[in-house]
């Protein structure tokens, strides 16, 4: 953080307000910085830099201390703050108190699934780059065959954007062996399948199947590093268990003990 982050954005990570709430904060003039009244939403924080909103000082936020909820987000919904095009966008069914939560990662709009989201962008920047197992129920048009299979089993490098997102300007893809699958049905016209897999890369499983001409007609995320769906309905939201909180900050402690 030596360049420092965005008044606008260190205000809406770190307090109750949504980035445009503090874009607002800070015209009024109701944000001061080392005893100075800032109206510049570009200013950017320094780590050294004192922060006070309405006579309060905001203090940045541990990412041990982070509030994580799980979304069961459903098919026509962006994981965005807003869309150009005005598609609806997952801030528009979440509640309003966790409009400044930002996601662990994306689904895209044909996908659906768990997603979690928290109020820690360190935590969240952590978990995104992590290797955690996630699950996802997958129904593709075609039969599953023995090179998909064995491409799931030990990786497969690609070239080409098939697959991908029409704007996407990814043209190589490396996938590393899947951490597990399981056919659940697999037959000419459509198979369904389970896979495990430890990485977060654009419309990765989607690029995997249309590598063998295969079109995933459904992808349902139910599971990320062992935080699961369970039975909650599509586009609610619950907040993780103790015991998913005391994962979460085990592999977190683990992960900055690999750093230092």
């Amino acid at each position: 953080m030596s360049e420092g982050v965005r008044l606008n954005k260190f205000l809406s990570h770190n307090t109750k307000y949504s980035r445009r709430e503090a874009d607002k904060l800070i015209e009024e003039g109701r944000v001061q910085v080392n005893g100075k009244q800032v109206k510049e939403f570009s200013y950017r924080v320094k780590p050294d830099d004192k922060v006070v909103l309405n006579g309060r000082v905001v203090k940045p936020k541990s990412i041990h201390e982070m509030t994580v909820v799980v979304y069961h987000k459903p098919k026509g919904e962006l994981v965005t703050k807003s869309d150009p095009r005005g598609r609806k966008t997952i801030y528009d069914s979440l509640p309003g108190r966790f409009s400044h939560f930002v996601p662990v990662g994306r689904l895209d709009y044909a996908s659906e699934g768990l997603l979690l989201l928290t109020d820690s962008p360190g935590a969240a920047d952590i978990l995104m780059r992590s290797n955690l197992e996630r699950v996802y129920n997958l129904k593709i048009r075609g039969s599953i065959t023995a090179a998909m299979e064995r491409a799931m089993r030990e990786g497969l490098k690609i070239r080409g954007r098939k697959g991908g997102h029409e704007k996407s300007s990814i043209d190589e893809m490396e996938f590393a062996p899947f951490f597990a699958y399981q056919i659940i049905k697999n037959g000419p016209n459509y198979s369904k399948i389970r896979v495990a897999i430890g990485e977060g890369k654009n419309r990765e499983l989607r690029r995997f199947f249309a590598y063998f001409d295969r079109e995933v007609l459904d992808l349902h995320r139910v599971s990320f590093g062992g935080i699961s769906l369970n039975n909650l309905p599509k586009g609610k939201t619950r907040f993780l268990t103790q015991r998913e909180y005391d994962d979460l900050h085990v592999f977190i402690k683990a992960h900055e003990k690999e750093k230092d």
